[in-house]
C-alpha cells in the first residue's frame, strides 16, 4: 500500500513564496487521499491562512499567535501529523518541489530500513551568470592585515535589485555591516568570483555592480568574452558590464557534510550543477530546506529543540539520529528549487546570530568534548580578533569604532552560555547508549579542502 505523507510548510508573511510553495506540494505525483500538506503560520502580519484554508482537502493551516522559529514552527506541523503519517517531510516557504519530489524521496527510504531520512538536490531558483573580479590589492594597517582590493555592496541586473541572490563564490573577505548602509558589504581580496541570478531564456542581460574602495583603483570585470576596466573610489559608484557567460544552475545543498571544526555545511553549496551529484550517497546529516523522515525516526531521535529558533535545529536533530544509530541519504532524483534566505536575508545579523549561537549549542549537545569546547575557545579568539581590528585599531587611527560584528558575537556568546546547562543535560541523555562513537565522528568530517568551494569565518 501507499505510505501516508504529511508535508510541513512554515511561514512568516512568505507571501507568494508560500503560495508557490503550497501550489508545488498539492501538484505532487502522489495518491491524493495518500498526502496531507500542513501550513504553520508562524504569527504572521499578513496571513495566508484565510486565503488557503479549505481550498484543498489535503491543506490544514496551523495559527500560532507567536513566532515560534522554524524549529518550533516544524515541531507543531509534526504534531498535526503524528502518528497518522508513516513518513513527515519538511520544505521551506521559499521552495518549490517538482513533480516527482517526493515520489523518490519515499522509494530511498523504502528500500533502505536503515535510513531514517533522506535529502534532496535543492538547487538555487534562478540561474546564475559569473563575473570575475579583479583590482590591486592594499592593507590599511592599524591592526587590519587582510590585502584589500575593492567592497562590493549590491547587485542589479536590468535594473531590478538582485543583491540579496547574488552569490560572492571565492576571492572575498567575510560579510560587514555598516551603520551607514542598509545591507552588508564585502571586500575582494585582489581576483574574486561572483555570480549574479538572470530570468531564465533572457539573452545577455546588463549588470551592475556596486563597487567602492578605499582609495582610487582600477576594477577588471570580466563575464564571457565581455570585459571592463573601470576606476573605482571611495565613492561607491554603480559599475556596468553585459553579462557574456553562460547561465548555470547552482546547488544550494545535496545533504549536509560535518567540517572539521564542528561546522555544519551544505554539501556541494555554491558549485555549478554539472552531474557531480547526481548519484545517490550517505551523507552525514540533512537540511530541513528539503527532506523526508521517517515516523520511526523521529520517534526515536525526537522533534526540534525549539530553544534554536533558527539555524542548526537541524543538524541538532540529525546529530541524534546519528547517535541513536540512524543513517541519512541523498537522492538526487527528488529536486526542489530554493530562493534561499528570502526570509532572514542575506548574512543578515539575525542570520549570524543564530548561527554562531546554535553551532555552539549543537556541539556541547552532541560532538566529541575535546572539538566541542576548542569551538567554544576559538570563537572566543576570533571575537577578540574582531575587537582589534574593528575597534581598537580603528580607534587608534582615528578612524569611526564599528562594533556591530563584535556585540553581535558577544550577543551570542552569552545566550550560548545561559543555555549551556540545559545544553549539557540534552547531552547526557542524548549520549546515553549512543551508538555513534567519537571515531565515527571525527571519521565523517571534511576540510575545507575537500569542498570544491570552502567555507570560514
Amino acid at each position: 500500500m501507499t505510505p501516508r505523507v504529511g508535508v510541513v510548510v512554515v511561514d512568516h508573511d512568505g507571501g507568494a513564496l508560500t503560495l508557490r510553495c503550497v501550489e508545488s506540494l498539492l501538484a505532487l505525483e502522489w495518491p491524493p487521499d495518500r498526502l496531507r500538506v500542513v501550513l504553520v503560520d508562524n504569527a504572521s502580519v499578513d496571513s495566508l491562512g484565510p486565503e488557503l484554508e479549505g481550498r484543498d482537502p489535503r491543506l490544514s493551516v496551523v495559527c500560532s499567535e507567536v513566532n515560534l522559529g522554524f524549529a518550533g514552527g516544524c515541531n507543531a506541523g509534526i504534531r498535526r501529523l503524528l502518528p497518522d503519517v508513516d513518513y513527515v517531510g519538511l520544505l521551506n516557504n521559499d521552495a518549490e518541489a517538482d513533480p516527482g519530489w517526493l515520489r523518490a524521496l519515499v522509494a530511498a527510504l523504502e528500500r533502505d530500513p536503515s535510513a531514517g531520512a533522506v535529502s534532496s538536490k535543492v538547487l538555487f531558483s534562478s540561474p546564475f551568470v559569473e563575473v570575475s573580479l579583479e583590482a590591486p590589492v592594499h592593507a590599511r594597517g592599524g591592526g587590519d592585515r587582510r590585502p584589500l582590493g575593492v567592497q562590493v555592496l549590491g547587485a542589479r541586473v536590468d535594473g531590478v535589485d538582485v543583491w540579496s541572490r547574488t552569490q560572492l563564490v571565492r576571492g572575498f573577505w567575510g560579510a560587514e555591516f555598516d551603520g551607514s548602509q542598509q545591507s552588508p558589504h564585502q571586500w575582494s581580496a585582489g581576483r574574486a568570483l561572483l555570480r549574479v541570478p538572470v530570468r531564465p531564456g533572457v539573452d545577455a542581460p546588463d549588470a551592475e555592480l556596486l563597487l567602492g574602495a578605499d582609495r582610487d583603483v582600477i576594477a577588471v570585470l570580466r563575464s564571457g568574452s565581455a570585459e571592463v576596466s573601470i576606476s573605482v573610489g571611495a565613492d561607491p559608484r554603480w559599475c556596468p558590464i553585459e553579462l557574456g557567460g553562460d547561465a548555470v544552475d547552482v546547488i544550494n545543498s545535496a545533504g549536509v557534510d560535518l567540517l572539521a571544526g564542528g561546522y555544519g555545511a551544505d554539501r556541494g553549496y555554491l558549485e555549478v550543477d554539472s552531474g557531480q551529484y547526481d548519484a545517490g550517497s550517505e551523507v552525514f546529516a540533512w537540511s530541513g530546506a528539503s527532506v523526508l523522515l521517517s515516523r520511526p525516526y523521529l520517534e526515536s531521535a525526537g522533534l526540534f529543540d525549539e530553544r534554536f529558533f533558527l539555524y542548526y535545529e537541524d543538524l541538532d536533530l540529525a546529530w541524534r539520529g546519528r547517535l541513536r544509530g540512524w543513517r541519512h541519504v541523498y537522492e538526487p532524483e527528488s529536486v526542489v528549487r530554493h530562493v534561499h534566505a528570502a526570509t532572514t536575508g542575506m548574512a543578515s545579523p539575525l542570520q549570524a546570530y543564530y548561527v554562531e549561537r546554535n553551532r555552539l549549542l549543537t556541539l556541547v549537545r552532541n560532538a566529541p568534548a575535546s572539538l566541542a569546547w576548542s569551538a567554544v575557545v576559538r570563537f572566543l579568539l576570533i571575537t577578540l580578533s574582531y575587537a582589534r581590528r574593528d575597534v581598537l585599531a580603528r580607534a587608534l587611527n582615528g578612524r569611526r569604532p564599528s562594533a556591530q560584528i563584535v556585540r553581535r558575537r558577544l550577543r551570542a556568546l552569552a545566550a550560548f552560555l545561559r543555555l549551556s546547562p540545559a545544553a549539557l543535560a540534552g547531552r547526557r541523555r542524548a549520549r546515553r547508549g549512543a551508538v555513534l562513537t567519537d571515531a565515527d565522528v571525527r571519521a565523517w568530517m571534511v576540510t575545507a579542502e575537500d569542498r570544491v568551494v570552502g567555507t570560514g569565518e
